[in-house]
């Protein structure tokens, strides 16, 4: 039976097609996530006054790819000691969140990312926050598999 997870990390396009290309993912979406606005357009969430991420939500079949594999993806992809920005992409928007599902999640994702503060040999403390999946916004249709419809592009993702 498929699971959900729910990623940020930084621009949703680079981090949707990273997914996309994972085993086991049988679906991505990218939406917005973590805000206090309803159904909020990309043009809000830009002027960072909604309070939602670019997230990545992620469909996955348990028994090809577990969520701790999905988590090491996660971190691999971008820098998540950077606070509300990945490389050139400034805002809360851009913040590094995982988003529960559920409890089980939340304690496998509390527990990864304490061995990454602790021995992930990163740059300085994980500032990724750990948050109940609330209210999923998908973004519009011309931000689904952007990559896949546009070519690369400049998001700041970190190489595999």
């Amino acid at each position: 039976m498929a699971e959900t997870a729910t990623f940020a990390a930084g621009c949703f396009w680079g981090v949707e097609q990273t997914f996309r290309e994972l085993d086991g993912v049988g679906a991505t979406e990218v939406g917005y996530i973590g805000g206090d606005k309803v159904n909020p357009t990309y043009e809000e969430v830009c002027r960072k006054t909604t309070g939602h991420a670019e997230a990545v939500r992620v469909t996955f079949d348990p028994a090809v790819v577990s969520y701790e594999d999905l988590l090491g993806m996660f971190w691999k992809l971008h820098d998540p000691t950077q606070i509300n920005r990945q490389g050139p992409d400034i805002g809360d928007q851009y913040r590094s969140a995982i988003f529960s599902h559920n409890e089980d999640q939340a304690r496998i994702a509390a527990a990864s990312k304490k061995t990454e503060d602790d021995g992930g040999g990163h740059s300085g403390p994980v500032a990724t926050t750990i948050e109940h999946a609330g209210q999923w916004w998908k973004a519009e249709d011309y931000h689904q598999q952007y990559f896949e419809k546009r070519g690369g592009g400049a998001c700041a993702i970190r190489s595999k």
